[in-house]
């Protein structure tokens, strides 16, 4: 490992913009998407801000631990969906589900109250096109100036990660899966 000589002064200039409602994506074949979408909901609540989560693949029920936690705190998560779509009994049942997880989401968007809204996994049913894309970047578009939206799932589109202010890629280099290491509570829940 080479080590670093810590700066002694910015490297970087001041950003001098107003302060304003982000589109903040977290892409990639990589761990750590929702997680890190979490971490910001639960930065911005720490700081008294309102946040909704939307998960578009969990069950209403769902009772991972992010669930449990986020009850506790008493951050407002809605499960949209009947799970993965490889565990769906009915694919038409899953995209309807997704449509209307969307109108809340949408809904909730607009109607400005919350700081911070998260779409969770919002990318699958974009991609599998049982959410039009337009009609997501048309909300995003018209949202209220001092919403920040944060979408999280593997393949972002194009058009919405041009949209983005904040786009990350998480890039897997190594994952306990590929040694036959199963999920985890705790890590993948």
């Amino acid at each position: 490992m080479e080590l670093l000589t810590p700066p002694l002064q910015r490297t970087t200039p001041k950003p001098q913009g107003p302060r304003r409602g982000l589109i903040i994506v977290h892409t990639g074949h990589g761990k750590g998407k929702s997680t890190a979408a979490f971490g910001l909901a639960m930065r911005a609540y720490g700081r008294g801000k309102a946040v909704k989560i939307f998960q578009f693949m969990k069950v209403p029920s769902a009772r991972f631990g992010e669930h449990r936690v986020f009850e506790q705190l008493g951050i407002p998560i809605e499960g949209l969906g009947d799970g993965f779509s490889w565990k769906s009994r009915d694919l038409e049942h899953s995209a309807e589900l997704a449509r209307q997880g969307w109108a809340r989401a949408e809904a909730v968007i607009r109607a400005g109250q919350h700081f911070m809204v998260v779409l969770d996994e919002i990318m699958y049913p974009l991609r599998y096109g049982w959410i039009p894309l337009q009609v997501v970047l048309d909300a995003l578009r018209q949202r209220p100036p001092e919403t920040t939206v944060v979408l999280t799932g593997r393949h972002a589109p194009q058009e919405l990660i041009d949209l983005a202010d904040t786009v990350t890629e998480m890039v897997k280099h190594k994952h306990h899966f590929d040694a036959g290491v199963p999920a985890q509570r705790g890590i993948e829940d």
